[in-house]
């Protein structure tokens, strides 16, 4: 599909969500997005990492987060009315059930390579996905998603539900032996994420509820607590672990502004489905989201990936996430209460992602930018 160039009709004046030629745009771009990762579909249902032209790299395994979120994304696109949407669809249901499965102890192994099982942690973060991806099949009306959602509504219940904390446990060894003792906010995030989607696929009020308390931790006493950044890292009993370093892509040390913004957006959403009842709802999202652009747009644009426990930023790398998420939270806010500085920054964002993340030629979105603004696959392979 040929790219338009520009996601806005500079001559329009009214609200920016309104602009006809912007909607146009927006769905070009969606479009041209489902058709690069098609590719990513094999021939015998598995699913392949892709270079930048589309190809396949060879030798890395099938990840859980892989699975699921190619299962979620192609589910929004039949719901978006992309024809060509079953066959992923299909093809990471199966996938799931039959190789990230663990028929013996239950659960679902984090990665799989040639068939087999290859990386059998347990890890909340990946297990939230599989709720995710179980709960937009159903809605996309796929005959085997109230299984999947049986079978992980139920595991998530026995191992990672922490009742007394109202927060998910982390990670544990393939037979459900806890190896450590980390908590986090990335697996909770997610959690709330893939609970938001499975109230509304289902109507149980218990996963709205479990959200609530999850964002009532991070939201209404975590974010206040800390100048409205969000800490990553906590101890066994929830207190913050700021010395904490793991892996750079899943838990780098410090603050993360991405999942301010991306914190803010899951924060309405949930504020909606209750019946936008909390008072103070709008303002926490709103302090999340002012304090993380503040704090981490780059002088040559872009978000930086972290912050220390200063507020400084600390990784400067610049990836394709945290603007996507700024541009979600702010499209929210757009619509249900909209102020000036909102439009500014998402014509901002939009336009940093097109002159700068956007692949023009071939389709997708670079994952990550050096300072110069060259596409690189340095952390994100």
């Amino acid at each position: 599909m040929p790219y338009t160039l520009g996601p806005f009709d500079p001559d329009f004046t009214g609200p920016v969500l309104e602009d006809p030629a912007h909607r146009a745009w927006l769905k070009q771009d969606a479009h041209r997005q489902f058709d690069f990762f098609r590719q990513s579909l094999r021939p015998d249902g598995g699913f392949d990492l892709l270079d930048f032209d589309g190809r396949a790299i060879e030798g890395t395994p099938q990840e859980l987060h892989t699975t699921t979120r190619l299962i979620h994304s192609y589910a929004l696109g039949k719901a978006f009315g992309d024809v060509d949407c079953t066959d992923i669809i299909d093809a990471g249901m199966e996938f799931l059930w039959q190789k990230h499965r663990d028929t013996t102890h239950g659960g679902y192994v984090w990665s799989v390579e040639e068939g087999m099982a290859a990386d059998k942690t347990k890890l909340a973060y990946g297990h939230v996905f599989v709720l995710l991806a179980a709960s937009s099949a159903k809605l996309a009306g796929h005959p085997d998603a109230d299984r999947l959602l049986a079978d992980i509504t139920e595991i998530i219940d026995r191992h990672f539900w922490d009742d007394e904390w109202g927060l998910l446990r982390d990670e544990f060894t393939q037979t459900w032996t806890p190896f450590s003792t980390y908590r986090g906010m990335n697996a909770n995030m997610h959690g709330v994420e893939a609970l938001l989607v499975a109230f509304e696929a289902t109507g149980e009020r218990v996963y709205l509820d479990r959200a609530g308390r999850i964002l009532d931790f991070f939201v209404g006493k975590m974010a206040p607590e800390n100048d409205w950044r969000l800490p990553e890292h906590y101890t066994e009993s929830w207190e913050v672990d700021f010395d904490y370093a793991g892996n750079p892509m899943f838990r780098p040390a410090g603050t993360t502004p991405g999942h301010s913004l991306e914190v803010a957006r899951l924060s309405l959403q949930h504020w909606d489905l209750t019946g936008r009842v909390d008072t103070g709802a709008l303002q926490r999202a709103r302090s999340l989201v002012t304090q993380a652009l503040s704090d981490a747009w780059l002088p040559n644009g872009g978000i930086a990936y972290t912050l220390g426990r200063d507020g400084k930023v600390a990784i400067a790398d610049r990836y394709w996430w945290p603007v996507t998420e700024g541009i979600g939270v702010l499209t929210t806010l757009l619509k249900i209460n909209p102020t000036s500085e909102d439009e500014v920054w998402y014509r901002r964002l939009w336009d940093f992602a097109d002159r700068q993340l956007i692949d023009h030629e071939r389709g997708g979105w670079y994952p990550e930018i050096d300072p110069g603004g060259t596409p690189i696959s340095r952390q994100f392979q």
